[in-house]
């Protein structure tokens, strides 16, 4: 089978909806390459975890590569996504140099191209992100492992939106917690949150690809009991109540998401934002309390924004 690696140098903000774009259109695992990984402050953190060479990291901005079959449809499937990609400037998203590379890959090469990059991750003092092949030993006795098979989500739980959202679930979390997770993309968070004493996550994405990862990744950590996946919306249309409501999206859509969370959260429920460029920090912070929420707490990563929100109703 031929495959085609396809490269955009990008921005961090466009980091995320870039790997959606790629992943709608079957993309088969896709891979963040972020120079950030490479600093000293990451090195002494993640210690020998996570030994990279930074020959594979761009100068600039950020690399976002994905690998697609190579068939007949390949030429317009290309067209197709760069378009939808330099539309994301109508959404005020800055994706950098958008400046695309398209490579001819053998399988073999593209089985192996995640050991490159993809290595256990600690993102909270207590969880830690193991790719699915790779052998790994706790650090401590308090770690709890998040197995992702790299075949189907390259970078999942590197990227700063999602480790504000664990952090912000590990510490907010009660046991037997009832959470929505609206977005669920891989199923990082889901996963997460049941690790951390949730009863049972409802997992919700408007993506197929993404609600059939969900699906595989919470199978993979013998979850299927804890984690119920479908493709949605947002919230609309469900009823679910939920002590938590977890969303990792960008600040355009939250917007459209906070009145539904509102009616899904029970009272002194909390709901957990993140995806939020610091120049969208006011418009959701505002929205937020206009509903009713109070603003918890607000913690911030690399320029990006997390809030934790509690439902007051009296």
């Amino acid at each position: 089978m031929e495959w085609k690696e396809f490269v955009i140098q990008t921005e961090n903000e466009a980091v995320e909806p870039i790997s959606n774009i790629l992943n709608e259109f079957g993309a088969n695992g896709v891979v963040i390459v972020d120079p950030a990984d490479l600093t000293k402050e990451k090195r002494a953190f993640y210690g020998e975890l996570y030994e990279l060479d930074a020959t594979n990291y761009p100068e600039e901005g950020i690399l976002v590569k994905a690998y697609f079959v190579h068939n007949s449809e390949w030429d317009e499937k290309l067209q197709e996504i760069t378009g939808k990609i330099t539309a994301l400037q109508d959404f005020n998203i800055d994706i950098g140099l958008n400046y695309v590379t398209i490579h001819d890959v053998k399988e073999e090469d593209w089985e192996n191209e995640w050991k490159k990059y993809f290595k256990p991750l600690p993102i909270t003092k207590n969880l830690t992100i193991v790719p699915s092949l790779e052998t790994y030993e706790k650090q401590h006795e308090n770690e709890k492992i998040i197995s992702i098979d790299p075949g189907m989500a390259f970078g999942t739980g590197t990227h700063p939106t999602t480790v504000l959202s664990m952090e912000a679930l590990e510490e907010m979390i009660a046991q037997d917690d009832v959470v929505l997770d609206v977005g669920s993309g891989s199923g990082v968070l889901s996963i997460g949150a049941v690790l951390l004493g949730a009863q049972h996550v409802y997992a919700f994405d408007l993506d197929e690809v993404a609600v059939n990862s969900t699906r595989l990744n919470a199978d993979l950590n013998h979850m299927q009991k804890n984690i119920t996946t479908q493709s949605n919306d947002l919230l609309k249309g469900i009823t679910q109540q939920a002590d938590i409501i977890v969303s990792n999206i960008l600040a355009d859509i939250l917007l459209r998401l906070i009145d539904d969370a509102w009616d899904n959260l029970v009272d002194d429920g909390y709901f957990i934002t993140s995806g939020i460029i610091a120049s969208k920090q006011q418009l959701v912070q505002d929205a937020l309390i206009e509903k009713g929420f109070h603003i918890v707490k607000t913690n911030e990563l690399n320029n990006w924004i997390s809030f934790i929100a509690q439902k007051k109703t009296r």
